[in-house]
Protein backbone atom coordinates (compact mmCIF):
# COMPACT_ATOMS: atom_id res chain seq x y z
CA UNK A 1 0.00 0.00 0.00
CA UNK A 2 1.48 3.39 -1.14
CA UNK A 3 1.79 6.30 1.48
CA UNK A 4 -0.80 8.12 -0.23
CA UNK A 5 -3.38 5.33 0.05
CA UNK A 6 -2.16 5.45 3.80
CA UNK A 7 -3.39 8.49 3.79
CA UNK A 8 -6.50 8.16 2.16
CA UNK A 9 -7.59 5.59 4.16
CA UNK A 10 -6.65 7.25 7.74
CA UNK A 11 -9.02 10.07 6.55
CA UNK A 12 -11.63 8.05 5.53
CA UNK A 13 -11.50 6.29 9.13
CA UNK A 14 -11.29 9.82 10.98
CA UNK A 15 -14.39 10.62 8.25
CA UNK A 16 -16.20 8.01 9.37
CA UNK A 17 -15.67 7.91 13.19
CA UNK A 18 -17.18 11.92 12.82
CA UNK A 19 -20.14 10.54 11.23
CA UNK A 20 -20.42 7.62 13.43
CA UNK A 21 -20.48 10.03 16.16
CA UNK A 22 -22.95 12.67 14.37
CA UNK A 23 -25.05 9.63 13.44
CA UNK A 24 -26.04 9.57 17.56
CA UNK A 25 -27.01 13.11 17.57
CA UNK A 26 -28.97 13.12 14.54
CA UNK A 27 -30.89 9.86 15.73
CA UNK A 28 -31.66 11.91 19.14
CA UNK A 29 -32.39 14.66 17.40
CA UNK A 30 -34.91 12.75 15.62
CA UNK A 31 -36.48 10.40 18.46
CA UNK A 32 -36.86 14.22 20.09
CA UNK A 33 -38.89 15.79 17.05
CA UNK A 34 -41.40 12.66 17.39
CA UNK A 35 -41.79 12.66 20.57
CA UNK A 36 -43.01 16.24 21.09
CA UNK A 37 -45.02 15.56 17.81
CA UNK A 38 -46.57 12.45 19.84
CA UNK A 39 -46.66 14.79 22.96
CA UNK A 40 -48.82 17.18 21.52
CA UNK A 41 -52.01 14.75 20.67
CA UNK A 42 -51.21 13.38 24.16
CA UNK A 43 -50.68 16.04 26.23
CA UNK A 44 -46.82 18.23 26.69
CA UNK A 45 -46.20 16.63 30.54
CA UNK A 46 -45.51 13.43 28.94
CA UNK A 47 -43.10 14.74 26.53
CA UNK A 48 -39.65 12.87 27.12
CA UNK A 49 -37.85 15.86 28.58
CA UNK A 50 -40.50 17.05 30.23
CA UNK A 51 -40.97 13.93 31.73
CA UNK A 52 -37.46 13.21 33.07
CA UNK A 53 -37.20 16.92 33.95
CA UNK A 54 -40.05 16.43 36.60
CA UNK A 55 -38.89 13.14 37.94
CA UNK A 56 -35.81 14.45 38.26
CA UNK A 57 -37.22 17.73 40.13
CA UNK A 58 -38.79 15.29 42.35
CA UNK A 59 -36.28 12.93 43.33
CA UNK A 60 -33.56 16.11 44.42
CA UNK A 61 -32.96 16.91 47.38
CA UNK A 62 -34.78 20.04 49.14
CA UNK A 63 -31.30 21.19 49.62
CA UNK A 64 -30.10 21.78 46.12
CA UNK A 65 -33.93 22.34 44.91
CA UNK A 66 -33.04 25.46 47.35
CA UNK A 67 -29.56 26.15 45.70
CA UNK A 68 -31.06 25.70 42.55
CA UNK A 69 -34.01 28.72 43.33
CA UNK A 70 -30.74 31.12 44.88
CA UNK A 71 -28.70 30.89 42.16
CA UNK A 72 -31.02 30.06 38.70
CA UNK A 73 -34.04 31.92 40.53
CA UNK A 74 -37.09 31.52 38.14
CA UNK A 75 -34.59 30.57 34.88
CA UNK A 76 -34.47 27.04 37.26
CA UNK A 77 -36.46 25.56 35.05
CA UNK A 78 -34.67 26.31 32.05
CA UNK A 79 -31.33 25.75 33.06
CA UNK A 80 -32.94 22.25 34.22
CA UNK A 81 -33.84 21.36 30.58
CA UNK A 82 -30.56 22.71 29.13
CA UNK A 83 -29.07 20.37 31.52
CA UNK A 84 -31.10 17.27 30.28
CA UNK A 85 -30.80 18.37 26.78
CA UNK A 86 -27.20 18.21 27.21
CA UNK A 87 -26.50 14.90 29.27
CA UNK A 88 -28.89 13.27 26.20
CA UNK A 89 -26.86 14.92 23.58
CA UNK A 90 -23.62 13.41 25.47
CA UNK A 91 -25.43 9.86 25.25
CA UNK A 92 -26.64 10.21 21.91
CA UNK A 93 -22.91 10.79 20.82
CA UNK A 94 -21.81 7.92 22.97
CA UNK A 95 -24.55 5.54 21.16
CA UNK A 96 -23.32 6.60 17.43
CA UNK A 97 -19.73 5.89 18.35
CA UNK A 98 -21.29 2.74 20.11
CA UNK A 99 -23.04 1.54 16.34
CA UNK A 100 -19.91 1.94 14.78
CA UNK A 101 -19.19 -1.00 16.69
CA UNK A 102 -21.73 -2.68 17.36
CA UNK A 103 -24.76 -1.23 15.23
CA UNK A 104 -27.78 -3.16 16.50
CA UNK A 105 -26.26 -2.92 20.64
CA UNK A 106 -26.30 1.58 19.38
CA UNK A 107 -29.89 1.14 18.15
CA UNK A 108 -31.61 -0.75 21.32
CA UNK A 109 -29.27 1.75 23.62
CA UNK A 110 -31.55 4.54 21.79
CA UNK A 111 -34.72 2.45 22.60
CA UNK A 112 -33.39 2.16 26.81
CA UNK A 113 -33.28 6.38 26.57
CA UNK A 114 -36.99 5.19 25.62
CA UNK A 115 -38.23 2.90 28.33
CA UNK A 116 -36.21 5.72 30.86
CA UNK A 117 -38.83 8.38 29.46
CA UNK A 118 -41.88 6.31 29.31
CA UNK A 119 -41.70 5.30 32.89
CA UNK A 120 -40.91 8.99 33.87
CA UNK A 121 -43.98 9.99 32.57
CA UNK A 122 -46.13 7.23 33.41
CA UNK A 123 -44.96 7.64 37.45
CA UNK A 124 -45.53 11.04 37.68
CA UNK A 125 -48.27 12.46 39.73
CA UNK A 126 -50.13 13.98 37.12
CA UNK A 127 -49.51 10.90 34.58
CA UNK A 128 -53.41 10.00 33.32
CA UNK A 129 -52.07 6.65 32.48
CA UNK A 130 -50.25 4.90 29.81
CA UNK A 131 -51.05 6.85 26.97
CA UNK A 132 -48.02 9.01 28.32
CA UNK A 133 -45.59 6.47 27.77
CA UNK A 134 -46.11 6.93 24.41
CA UNK A 135 -43.75 10.15 23.32
CA UNK A 136 -41.02 8.79 24.91
CA UNK A 137 -41.60 5.19 22.61
CA UNK A 138 -42.40 6.10 19.66
CA UNK A 139 -39.78 8.83 19.72
CA UNK A 140 -37.66 6.06 20.83
CA UNK A 141 -38.32 3.66 17.99
CA UNK A 142 -37.85 6.60 15.06
CA UNK A 143 -34.24 7.57 16.71
CA UNK A 144 -33.34 3.65 16.74
CA UNK A 145 -34.64 3.28 12.92
CA UNK A 146 -32.45 6.06 12.13
CA UNK A 147 -29.77 4.96 14.25
CA UNK A 148 -29.88 1.88 12.71
CA UNK A 149 -30.02 2.77 8.67
CA UNK A 150 -26.98 5.32 8.80
CA UNK A 151 -24.85 3.05 10.82
CA UNK A 152 -25.16 1.12 8.00
CA UNK A 153 -23.67 3.28 5.49
CA UNK A 154 -20.93 3.53 7.91
CA UNK A 155 -20.29 -0.21 7.88
CA UNK A 156 -16.46 -0.13 6.38
CA UNK A 157 -16.13 -1.96 2.73
CA UNK A 158 -12.82 -2.92 3.59
CA UNK A 159 -9.56 -2.45 1.80
CA UNK A 160 -9.64 0.64 -0.05
CA UNK A 161 -9.74 0.51 -4.27
CA UNK A 162 -5.61 0.09 -4.89
CA UNK A 163 -6.72 -0.49 -9.37
CA UNK A 164 -4.54 1.86 -11.14
CA UNK A 165 -6.24 4.83 -12.58
CA UNK A 166 -9.02 4.67 -9.89
CA UNK A 167 -10.35 8.16 -8.53
CA UNK A 168 -10.51 8.31 -4.73
CA UNK A 169 -14.01 10.41 -5.82
CA UNK A 170 -16.49 8.50 -7.52
CA UNK A 171 -19.12 6.78 -5.07
CA UNK A 172 -16.91 7.20 -1.85
CA UNK A 173 -16.24 3.74 -2.22
CA UNK A 174 -12.57 4.37 -2.07
CA UNK A 175 -12.65 5.32 1.38
CA UNK A 176 -13.92 2.05 2.54
CA UNK A 177 -17.84 3.77 3.18
CA UNK A 178 -20.34 4.98 1.21
CA UNK A 179 -20.34 8.67 1.97
CA UNK A 180 -23.33 9.92 -0.22
CA UNK A 181 -25.50 6.94 0.97
CA UNK A 182 -24.79 8.30 4.43
CA UNK A 183 -25.61 12.06 3.37
CA UNK A 184 -28.80 11.38 1.57
CA UNK A 185 -29.98 8.91 4.87
CA UNK A 186 -29.05 11.84 6.86
CA UNK A 187 -30.59 14.68 4.95
CA UNK A 188 -33.39 13.06 4.72
CA UNK A 189 -33.90 12.31 8.54
CA UNK A 190 -33.32 16.04 9.17
CA UNK A 191 -35.70 16.79 7.19
CA UNK A 192 -38.59 14.90 8.22
CA UNK A 193 -37.06 15.09 11.77
CA UNK A 194 -37.56 18.67 12.01
CA UNK A 195 -41.40 18.26 10.03
CA UNK A 196 -42.19 16.36 12.76
CA UNK A 197 -41.11 18.90 15.48
CA UNK A 198 -42.97 21.74 13.74
CA UNK A 199 -45.91 19.95 13.26
CA UNK A 200 -45.71 18.65 17.09
CA UNK A 201 -45.25 22.75 17.72
CA UNK A 202 -48.18 23.88 15.51
CA UNK A 203 -50.59 21.38 17.27
CA UNK A 204 -49.35 22.49 20.92
CA UNK A 205 -49.87 25.53 19.78
CA UNK A 206 -53.67 25.10 18.75
CA UNK A 207 -54.15 23.37 22.57
CA UNK A 208 -52.61 26.38 23.77
CA UNK A 209 -54.53 28.78 21.97
CA UNK A 210 -58.01 27.33 23.02
CA UNK A 211 -57.04 27.47 26.69
CA UNK A 212 -55.83 31.51 25.69
CA UNK A 213 -59.07 32.06 24.40
CA UNK A 214 -60.77 30.21 26.99
CA UNK A 215 -58.99 33.01 29.55
CA UNK A 216 -59.59 35.64 27.13
CA UNK A 217 -63.51 35.28 27.44
CA UNK A 218 -63.82 35.24 31.14
CA UNK A 219 -65.54 38.61 32.67
CA UNK A 220 -64.55 38.88 36.16
CA UNK A 221 -67.81 39.64 38.06
CA UNK A 222 -67.88 42.72 40.29
CA UNK A 223 -66.68 41.82 43.73
CA UNK A 224 -69.45 42.39 46.72
CA UNK A 225 -66.51 42.28 49.19
CA UNK A 226 -64.29 45.21 47.49
CA UNK A 227 -60.72 46.28 48.66
CA UNK A 228 -60.06 49.13 50.82
CA UNK A 229 -59.11 52.19 49.55
CA UNK A 230 -55.36 52.13 49.48
CA UNK A 231 -54.14 54.78 51.92
CA UNK A 232 -52.30 57.86 50.88
CA UNK A 233 -48.59 57.40 51.17
CA UNK A 234 -48.30 53.74 51.04
CA UNK A 235 -45.60 54.06 48.71
CA UNK A 236 -42.61 55.96 49.83
CA UNK A 237 -41.14 58.84 47.56
CA UNK A 238 -37.85 56.86 47.30
CA UNK A 239 -35.82 55.81 43.83
CA UNK A 240 -35.41 52.18 43.93
CA UNK A 241 -37.99 51.07 46.33
CA UNK A 242 -40.07 48.18 44.86
CA UNK A 243 -43.85 49.38 44.17
CA UNK A 244 -46.27 48.27 47.06
CA UNK A 245 -48.64 47.13 44.31
CA UNK A 246 -46.24 44.50 42.46
CA UNK A 247 -47.11 44.17 38.45
CA UNK A 248 -48.27 40.52 36.99
CA UNK A 249 -45.52 40.33 35.04
CA UNK A 250 -42.83 41.02 37.70
CA UNK A 251 -44.68 39.11 40.28
CA UNK A 252 -42.33 36.37 41.37
CA UNK A 253 -43.45 32.50 40.11
CA UNK A 254 -41.44 29.59 41.90
CA UNK A 255 -43.06 25.96 41.47
CA UNK A 256 -41.84 22.63 39.82
CA UNK A 257 -44.26 22.71 36.57
CA UNK A 258 -41.13 22.87 33.67
CA UNK A 259 -44.31 23.41 31.31
CA UNK A 260 -47.08 25.69 32.38
CA UNK A 261 -50.32 23.89 32.99
CA UNK A 262 -53.16 25.92 30.30
CA UNK A 263 -56.44 24.99 31.79
CA UNK A 264 -59.55 25.52 30.05
CA UNK A 265 -61.72 27.62 32.26
CA UNK A 266 -64.77 26.07 30.69
CA UNK A 267 -63.84 22.35 31.57
CA UNK A 268 -62.18 23.12 34.98
CA UNK A 269 -63.80 21.57 37.65
CA UNK A 270 -62.90 21.48 42.02
CA UNK A 271 -63.77 18.52 43.98
CA UNK A 272 -64.20 18.82 47.87
CA UNK A 273 -64.32 15.93 49.90
CA UNK A 274 -62.68 13.93 52.90
CA UNK A 275 -62.51 13.29 56.19
CA UNK A 276 -65.06 15.53 57.92
CA UNK A 277 -66.68 16.75 55.17
CA UNK A 278 -70.78 15.83 54.99
CA UNK A 279 -71.62 17.16 52.10
CA UNK A 280 -69.00 16.82 49.45
CA UNK A 281 -69.37 19.32 46.69
CA UNK A 282 -67.92 19.66 42.92
CA UNK A 283 -67.72 23.37 41.42
CA UNK A 284 -67.11 24.41 38.20
CA UNK A 285 -65.46 28.12 36.69
CA UNK A 286 -68.90 29.72 36.67
CA UNK A 287 -70.06 28.15 39.74
CA UNK A 288 -67.40 30.67 41.34
CA UNK A 289 -67.94 33.20 39.65
CA UNK A 290 -71.71 33.19 40.43
CA UNK A 291 -70.53 33.47 44.28
CA UNK A 292 -70.25 36.55 46.23
CA UNK A 293 -66.79 37.77 45.23
CA UNK A 294 -64.06 39.09 47.48
CA UNK A 295 -61.15 41.37 46.48
CA UNK A 296 -58.60 41.82 48.83
CA UNK A 297 -54.65 43.02 48.86
CA UNK A 298 -52.44 40.19 50.13
CA UNK A 299 -48.78 40.15 50.14
CA UNK A 300 -46.98 36.41 49.45
CA UNK A 301 -43.70 35.25 50.33
CA UNK A 302 -42.09 32.22 49.17
CA UNK A 303 -40.69 29.97 51.62
CA UNK A 304 -37.61 29.60 49.64
CA UNK A 305 -36.34 33.16 49.61
CA UNK A 306 -33.38 33.92 51.17
CA UNK A 307 -33.01 37.32 53.87
CA UNK A 308 -33.25 40.43 51.68
CA UNK A 309 -34.67 38.17 48.32
CA UNK A 310 -36.89 38.93 45.78
CA UNK A 311 -39.37 36.35 46.50
CA UNK A 312 -42.02 38.02 47.88
CA UNK A 313 -44.77 40.49 46.48
CA UNK A 314 -48.20 41.96 46.35
CA UNK A 315 -51.03 41.82 44.43
CA UNK A 316 -54.93 42.44 44.54
CA UNK A 317 -56.18 39.35 44.68
CA UNK A 318 -60.41 38.85 43.39
CA UNK A 319 -61.61 35.22 44.47
CA UNK A 320 -64.24 32.97 46.63
CA UNK A 321 -63.96 33.00 50.64
CA UNK A 322 -62.71 29.50 51.20
CA UNK A 323 -64.24 29.17 54.59
CA UNK A 324 -67.37 29.63 53.17
CA UNK A 325 -67.00 27.18 50.99
CA UNK A 326 -65.91 24.59 53.32
CA UNK A 327 -68.48 25.93 55.59
CA UNK A 328 -71.25 24.85 52.88
CA UNK A 329 -69.64 21.39 52.62
CA UNK A 330 -70.22 21.09 56.83
CA UNK A 331 -66.57 21.72 57.75
CA UNK A 332 -65.45 22.06 60.88
CA UNK A 333 -62.25 23.51 62.26
CA UNK A 334 -60.55 21.63 65.16
CA UNK A 335 -61.30 24.20 67.43
CA UNK A 336 -64.87 23.53 66.72
CA UNK A 337 -64.98 19.79 66.65
CA UNK A 338 -63.72 19.47 63.48
CA UNK A 339 -61.83 16.15 62.65
CA UNK A 340 -59.45 17.07 60.01
CA UNK A 341 -56.96 19.33 60.64
CA UNK A 342 -55.24 19.76 57.13
CA UNK A 343 -56.15 20.76 54.17
CA UNK A 344 -54.16 19.04 50.87
CA UNK A 345 -55.19 21.06 47.69
CA UNK A 346 -53.93 19.24 44.53
CA UNK A 347 -53.07 20.70 41.25
CA UNK A 348 -53.52 19.41 37.72
CA UNK A 349 -49.85 19.04 37.35
CA UNK A 350 -49.99 16.42 40.62
CA UNK A 351 -48.35 19.27 42.89
CA UNK A 352 -49.88 18.44 46.36
CA UNK A 353 -49.72 20.89 49.39
CA UNK A 354 -51.54 20.95 52.46
CA UNK A 355 -52.59 23.88 54.92
CA UNK A 356 -54.00 23.89 58.48
CA UNK A 357 -57.32 24.02 58.14
CA UNK A 358 -57.72 26.11 61.48
CA UNK A 359 -55.55 28.65 59.25
CA UNK A 360 -57.89 28.52 56.71
CA UNK A 361 -61.16 29.33 58.68
CA UNK A 362 -59.88 31.54 61.01
CA UNK A 363 -61.53 34.54 59.48
CA UNK A 364 -58.46 35.56 57.57
CA UNK A 365 -58.78 36.24 53.70
CA UNK A 366 -58.29 32.82 52.44
CA UNK A 367 -59.83 32.01 49.22
CA UNK A 368 -60.13 30.75 45.75
CA UNK A 369 -58.50 33.17 44.10
CA UNK A 370 -59.58 34.18 40.22
CA UNK A 371 -58.14 37.28 39.67
CA UNK A 372 -54.82 39.09 40.06
CA UNK A 373 -54.80 43.05 40.18
CA UNK A 374 -57.90 43.28 37.88
CA UNK A 375 -57.55 40.94 35.50
CA UNK A 376 -58.30 36.85 35.37
CA UNK A 377 -55.19 35.01 36.59
CA UNK A 378 -52.09 34.63 34.27
CA UNK A 379 -51.50 31.28 33.41
CA UNK A 380 -48.08 31.23 34.91
CA UNK A 381 -49.82 32.08 38.43
CA UNK A 382 -52.41 29.32 38.33
CA UNK A 383 -55.41 30.20 35.85
CA UNK A 384 -58.23 29.42 36.49
CA UNK A 385 -58.43 29.21 40.24
CA UNK A 386 -55.62 29.10 42.72
CA UNK A 387 -55.03 29.58 46.42
CA UNK A 388 -53.96 32.55 48.66
CA UNK A 389 -54.27 31.96 52.17
CA UNK A 390 -52.03 35.90 53.88
CA UNK A 391 -50.09 34.55 56.28
CA UNK A 392 -48.40 31.30 55.38
CA UNK A 393 -45.52 30.22 52.92
CA UNK A 394 -46.48 29.27 49.62
CA UNK A 395 -45.51 26.06 49.81
CA UNK A 396 -47.90 25.51 52.30
CA UNK A 397 -51.10 27.10 50.91
CA UNK A 398 -50.74 28.98 47.43
CA UNK A 399 -51.58 25.60 45.59
CA UNK A 400 -51.92 26.68 41.37
CA UNK A 401 -53.77 25.45 38.86
CA UNK A 402 -55.81 23.65 41.59
CA UNK A 403 -58.73 21.04 41.49
CA UNK A 404 -58.88 19.01 44.15
CA UNK A 405 -59.26 19.97 48.05
CA UNK A 406 -59.59 17.51 50.48
CA UNK A 407 -59.84 17.03 54.33
CA UNK A 408 -57.53 15.10 56.19
CA UNK A 409 -54.88 15.29 59.30
CA UNK A 410 -51.52 15.67 59.68
CA UNK A 411 -50.57 12.49 60.93
CA UNK A 412 -52.52 10.83 57.92
CA UNK A 413 -50.63 12.58 54.95
CA UNK A 414 -47.48 14.20 53.98
CA UNK A 415 -47.90 16.42 51.01
CA UNK A 416 -45.27 17.47 48.21
CA UNK A 417 -42.49 19.11 50.17
CA UNK A 418 -43.53 18.13 53.79
CA UNK A 419 -41.50 14.26 52.21
CA UNK A 420 -39.15 16.39 50.97
CA UNK A 421 -38.04 17.85 54.58
CA UNK A 422 -39.81 20.92 54.76
CA UNK A 423 -41.84 22.08 57.71
CA UNK A 424 -45.46 20.71 58.26
CA UNK A 425 -47.00 24.04 59.32
CA UNK A 426 -44.92 27.11 58.16
CA UNK A 427 -46.30 30.51 58.89
CA UNK A 428 -44.24 33.86 57.52
CA UNK A 429 -41.35 35.09 59.38
CA UNK A 430 -40.97 38.72 60.32
CA UNK A 431 -38.48 40.06 57.73
CA UNK A 432 -37.01 43.22 56.12
CA UNK A 433 -35.29 44.03 53.10
CA UNK A 434 -32.80 46.84 52.02
CA UNK A 435 -33.81 48.33 48.31
CA UNK A 436 -31.39 51.25 48.48
CA UNK A 437 -28.97 51.58 48.52
CA UNK A 438 -28.39 48.72 46.71
CA UNK A 439 -24.87 46.78 47.51
CA UNK A 440 -21.62 48.25 46.82
CA UNK A 441 -23.27 51.19 45.82
CA UNK A 442 -21.15 54.72 45.94
CA UNK A 443 -23.46 57.16 46.93
CA UNK A 444 -21.97 60.98 47.70
CA UNK A 445 -21.39 62.07 51.37
CA UNK A 446 -24.40 64.20 53.08
CA UNK A 447 -28.62 62.75 53.24
CA UNK A 448 -28.18 59.74 51.86
CA UNK A 449 -32.46 57.53 51.93
CA UNK A 450 -31.91 54.21 52.60
CA UNK A 451 -35.34 52.56 52.13
CA UNK A 452 -36.72 49.54 51.46
CA UNK A 453 -40.05 46.90 52.59
CA UNK A 454 -40.87 45.18 55.61
CA UNK A 455 -43.40 42.03 56.30
CA UNK A 456 -45.27 39.94 58.79
CA UNK A 457 -48.10 39.03 57.13
CA UNK A 458 -51.36 38.61 59.25
CA UNK A 459 -49.64 40.07 62.10
CA UNK A 460 -48.06 43.68 60.43
CA UNK A 461 -45.61 45.21 61.11
CA UNK A 462 -44.93 47.82 64.26
CA UNK A 463 -41.55 49.30 63.60
CA UNK A 464 -38.59 49.25 61.42
CA UNK A 465 -34.93 50.31 62.51
CA UNK A 466 -31.91 50.55 60.86
CA UNK A 467 -28.25 50.51 62.23
CA UNK A 468 -25.05 52.03 60.58
CA UNK A 469 -22.14 49.46 61.16
CA UNK A 470 -22.12 49.18 64.60
CA UNK A 471 -23.72 52.01 65.96
CA UNK A 472 -27.12 51.95 67.86
CA UNK A 473 -30.27 51.48 66.54
CA UNK A 474 -32.49 54.20 64.80
CA UNK A 475 -35.93 53.56 64.42
CA UNK A 476 -36.90 54.40 59.97
CA UNK A 477 -39.92 56.05 59.35
CA UNK A 478 -42.97 53.94 58.41
CA UNK A 479 -45.26 54.45 55.19
CA UNK A 480 -48.78 54.23 55.86
CA UNK A 481 -49.95 50.73 56.21
CA UNK A 482 -52.64 49.12 53.96
CA UNK A 483 -53.37 46.08 55.99
CA UNK A 484 -51.92 43.80 58.06
CA UNK A 485 -51.78 41.26 55.56
CA UNK A 486 -49.38 43.42 53.40
CA UNK A 487 -46.12 44.41 53.65
CA UNK A 488 -44.96 47.58 54.63
CA UNK A 489 -42.68 50.12 52.95
CA UNK A 490 -40.32 52.15 55.49
CA UNK A 491 -37.86 55.21 54.73
CA UNK A 492 -34.40 56.21 56.89
CA UNK A 493 -32.60 59.64 56.37
CA UNK A 494 -28.85 58.84 57.43
CA UNK A 495 -25.99 61.64 57.07
CA UNK A 496 -23.69 59.26 55.84
CA UNK A 497 -19.52 60.00 56.46
CA UNK A 498 -16.80 59.00 53.64
CA UNK A 499 -15.72 55.68 54.01
CA UNK A 500 -17.44 52.23 53.85
CA UNK A 501 -20.29 51.64 55.71
CA UNK A 502 -22.52 48.43 56.69
CA UNK A 503 -26.66 49.18 56.61
CA UNK A 504 -28.78 46.64 58.56
CA UNK A 505 -32.14 46.58 59.23
CA UNK A 506 -34.66 44.98 61.33
CA UNK A 507 -38.61 44.73 61.99
CA UNK A 508 -40.58 44.32 64.56
CA UNK A 509 -44.25 42.89 64.31
CA UNK A 510 -47.51 43.93 66.19
CA UNK A 511 -47.09 41.05 68.50
CA UNK A 512 -44.02 42.59 70.00
CA UNK A 513 -41.91 40.46 68.08
CA UNK A 514 -38.20 41.49 66.78
CA UNK A 515 -36.46 40.23 63.75
CA UNK A 516 -34.30 37.50 64.94
CA UNK A 517 -29.98 37.99 64.32
CA UNK A 518 -29.97 34.20 64.06
CA UNK A 519 -29.37 33.42 60.75
CA UNK A 520 -31.21 30.11 59.29
CA UNK A 521 -30.87 28.52 55.61
CA UNK A 522 -34.79 28.99 54.04
CA UNK A 523 -35.04 24.53 54.19
CA UNK A 524 -37.16 23.22 56.56
CA UNK A 525 -39.59 26.63 57.45
CA UNK A 526 -38.38 30.05 55.51
CA UNK A 527 -34.88 32.08 56.30
CA UNK A 528 -34.35 34.05 59.00
CA UNK A 529 -31.56 36.96 60.28
CA UNK A 530 -31.40 40.53 59.08
CA UNK A 531 -30.76 42.13 56.11
CA UNK A 532 -27.41 44.13 54.98
CA UNK A 533 -26.28 45.99 52.67
CA UNK A 534 -22.16 47.51 52.20
CA UNK A 535 -21.24 50.77 50.94
CA UNK A 536 -18.89 53.11 49.94
CA UNK A 537 -19.64 56.50 50.59
CA UNK A 538 -17.69 59.05 48.54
Amino acid sequence: MTEKQEKRRTAGRRSRLVAGVLSGVLAGFAALCAAELVAAGVRPQAGPVVAVGGAAVDRTPAGVKDWAIRNFGTDDKLVLQAGILAVLALFALALGFLALLHRRTGACGVLLFGVVGAVAATGRPDSTGLTDALPSLVGAVAGAVILYVLAGRLRWAGQASEEPGRSAGGSGAAEGWDRRGFVRVATAAVAAAAGAGVLGRTLAGTRSRDADASREDVVLPSPGSHAAATPAGVQVRVDGVSPFVTPNRGFYRVDTALVVPKVEATTWRLRIHGKGVRRPLTVSFDDLLRRELIERDITLTCVSNEVGGAYVGTARWTGVRLADLLAECGVRPPSRGGPADQLVARSVDGMTIGSPVEDVMDGRDAMLAVGMNGEPLPFAHGFPVRMVVPGLYGYVSACKWIEDLELTTFDAYDPYWTRRGWARQAPVKTQSRIDTPKPFARPKAGAVMVAGVAWAQHRGIDKVEVRVDDGPWREATLAAEDSRDTWRQWSYAWQADKGGHTLTVRATDRTGTVQTRKRARTVPDGASGRHSVVVTVE
